[in-house]
């Protein structure tokens, strides 16, 4: 993978390295495993067609012409945005798609000497803060657990702990969602996992297609909220905030949200039996799950409390910072990974993750320089403090300002993935927070989570799409046609929930700022001793 390629390709998975006849259940199964890519947001969306290039073509013309002929640098810095925002819409990577833009717009307003000052500092200034270096210990982690089936085990354990419940293999189906979260980070790649093993195992059981693909869609969701999260990191290091407490502030509101999902399926058995297949629309016999094979379940994924236990642990107790507590969870994940492997080369399967590990960091640094050079542009052009100024001019108040942003990233996650459009509004937003009495903290998890949710918005959500393409398969969908009418009224059934949790959020901020306060009262606590 490389910085200006970070789609992932669901159909190009490496098959399955774990021993212990993992591979071959995963190749009997069709379920594939995380990618390296699937690891890292997608900087890219469907490629626009031939009439929609020559048009954005067009449009980058009439917003050159207009940045130069623009005698106010706050007017030149909404020319350079809207840039930005075309040649994200041509498919153009991230990274360049900020970088552009932002040194076109400091030559014309400071010349060479300004262009050639960030092109000199800005790479090094960006990503050489001590936040980011976190960041490849998280990614070697994940890289490391998609090696080894931890995917395959957390589901098989999921859905034999929670499948006696009605709606049981949803709700496991979303537990596994939340499980991942902490392997992976990626709500794309645990997409792929989830809907090639859940949706064929909802629909033997007689579930509503409906239902199968609303919950694969939206297990996904706490992905980047659940620690270790790379974008929550990437949130720190632009906002300036420490990023352990960042990290802990995702960690509540992303149970939460696979929480609440949860219990939406679970009313839906409830109320609606033949939606999960119970009742007189069960299909066929359910299979008994013995207390024996609950229990070997869990015995199988027994590195996975290990790594959280050596990750929130390290930091609960003061014994790591972050970065450390990254380290030695990478540490702990590389030593599962070769006893996970041990019958299928360990040492190999510890080198591929180790190499995707330097190209993933790249990328994503390529992609912060290029958040770092829109900084100096806004900075430049004063087109923060006008946009500060426009929207406390609004008379809107905290709530307000926030539900309004709720319907701003909706209609961007229509076109743009969640890092695309942190880094393209974050810059512009946080001088507007302390005017608006909302805290940076709060805010990361709150945009966060809103840019997941605008990834599965109809009618273009990114992961719609995902889900749309693997219920293709024959092998997923076990005969049964699931249309893209059948994705999006599958959304309608749980967007809902999502939305309402983000309300909750606004009006209970203590959610996301208790645990953050405990590890701070913790480790000032173990400091006095």
């Amino acid at each position: 993978m490389t910085a200006s390629n970070l789609t992932t390709d669901g159909n190009n998975m490496p098959e399955d390295n774990s021993p212990d006849n993992d591979a071959a259940t995963n190749a009997s199964a069709g379920q594939p495993t995380l990618t390296p890519g699937a690891l890292l947001p997608s900087g890219n969306r469907r490629k626009p067609g031939r009439i929609a290039v020559i048009v954005c073509f067009v449009l980058l013309a009439v917003c050159l012409g207009g940045f130069f002929t623009s005698s106010s640098g706050p007017v030149a810095g909404m020319w350079c945005v809207a840039m930005m925002i075309l040649l994200m819409f041509m498919s153009v990577p991230v990274a360049f798609a900020l970088a552009i833009p932002s040194l076109i717009g400091v030559y014309g307003l400071s010349g060479v000497p300004a262009m050639t000052n960030i092109l000199a500092t800005s790479p090094f200034n960006a990503v050489s803060s001590w936040t980011y270096s976190v960041l490849p210990m998280f990614i070697f982690m994940g890289m490391l657990l998609a090696q080894s089936g931890m995917a395959t085990r957390i589901y098989r354990a999921t859905d034999r702990w929670f499948s006696w419940l009605p709606g049981g293999i949803g709700i496991g189906t979303t537990a596994a969602g939340a499980g991942l979260a902490s392997v992976s980070g990626s709500t794309i790649g645990m997409t792929y996992t989830l809907g090639r093993a859940g949706i064929p195992e909802m629909l033997r059981a007689g579930y509503d297609k409906r239902v199968a693909v609303g919950t694969v869609i939206v297990s996904g969701l706490p992905g980047n909220l659940i620690p270790p999260s790379i974008l929550l990191v990437v949130y720190a290091g632009i906002a300036s905030v420490p990023v352990g407490p960042q990290l802990m502030a995702g960690a509540v509101p992303g149970i939460l949200v696979a929480f609440s999902f949860a219990l939406f399926i679970f009313c839906l058995g409830i109320l609606f039996p033949h939606l999960v297949g119970r009742g007189k629309h069960a299909v066929g016999e359910k299979e008994t799950v013995t207390w024996a094979q609950r229990f070997q379940s869990l015995g199988e994924i027994w590195g996975f409390p290990l790594i959280m236990l050596v990750l929130f642990g390290g930091m609960f107790s003061g014994a790591f910072t972050p970065t450390e507590a990254g380290a030695a969870a990478a540490l702990t994940a590389m030593i599962l990974t070769l006893w996970y492997t041990r019958k299928n080369n360990p040492i190999g399967n510890v080198s591929r993750a180790a190499v995707s590990t330097v190209s993933s960091t790249a990328a994503i640094f390529f992609i912060i320089i290029g958040a770092e050079m829109l900084t100096k542009l806004l900075a430049i052009t004063g087109l923060a403090p006008v946009i500060t100024e426009f929207i406390t001019g609004m008379g809107l108040n905290r709530v307000g300002f926030l539900l309004v942003l709720v319907l701003l990233y909706l209609v961007m996650g229509m076109f743009f993935d969640t890092l695309s459009m942190m880094l393209l509004t974050i810059p512009i937003l946080l001088p507007t927070l302390a005017e608006m009495d909302v805290s940076a903290l709060w805010f990361g998890v709150f945009v966060v989570l809103l840019g997941e949710l605008g990834m599965i918005t109809p009618p273009v959500g990114i992961l719609s799409f995902i889900v749309h393409n693997i219920a293709k398969n024959p092998e997923v969908n076990l005969g049964q046609t699931i249309t893209l009418k059948d994705i999006f009224v599958s959304l309608l059934w749980f967007l809902p929930v999502a939305v309402l949790f983000l309300v909750l959020m606004i009006f209970v901020p203590e959610m996301t700022e208790w645990l953050p306060d405990l590890l701070e009262r913790t480790a000032g606590s173990t400091a006095t001793q």
